[in-house]
């Protein structure tokens, strides 16, 4: 997700007098958009479903780091083991 500073840092009035604008655009190019008050950052605004799936890949790389972790650290169990815990065949 590559910001495009032409497009993608917009001054809060703009946000203030054109709001659909705004969330049409980031809904459409899927990047979020910097706000700026007085030349400053204040906001990130994106779109729900870009924002969702951000969420999910976090988590999916915080589960796959966690796992790493624990291997490191020899907390494994056998395959027959988890089938065993899970209840599975």
């Amino acid at each position: 997700m590559n910001m495009k500073f032409s497009e993608d840092i917009i001054p809060l009035t703009d946000l203030k007098v054109n709001p659909g604008r705004v969330v049409k655009h980031v809904a459409e190019v899927h990047r979020p958009v910097l706000l700026t008050s007085r030349g400053r950052g204040v906001a990130v605004v994106q779109s729900v479903a870009d924002y969702e799936e951000a969420e999910e890949e976090r988590a999916f790389m915080r589960a796959v780091v966690t796992g790493l972790a624990d291997l490191d650290a020899g907390r494994e169990i056998s395959l027959a083991e988890a089938k065993s815990r899970l209840g599975l065949k």
